[in-house]
């Protein structure tokens, strides 16, 4: 892949990560509120274990495209 592509893809998984950053932490808000406020936490902690799953691949998916700069270089 040549190096401007390479870059476009960069740009998009570190805007997957950002956006990854920003569900996270809203979702950690929500599941305080729902903390306390004394509601049941199961279903709000699934969500956000698969957000942080999602989150590990998009860095590695980042971190890929990095590499890949990297050798062209």
């Amino acid at each position: 892949m040549d190096r401007a592509t390479l870059l476009r893809h960069l740009a998009e998984a570190e805007r997957h990560v950002a956006d990854g950053e920003r569900h996270i932490a809203r979702q950690e808000e929500l599941i305080n509120e729902l903390r306390r406020d004394g509601h049941d936490l199961e279903t709000a902690s699934e969500v956000l274990a698969t957000m942080q799953q999602s989150q590990v691949l998009h860095l590695e998916h980042r971190d890929r495209i990095l590499r890949e700069i990297d050798e062209l270089e």
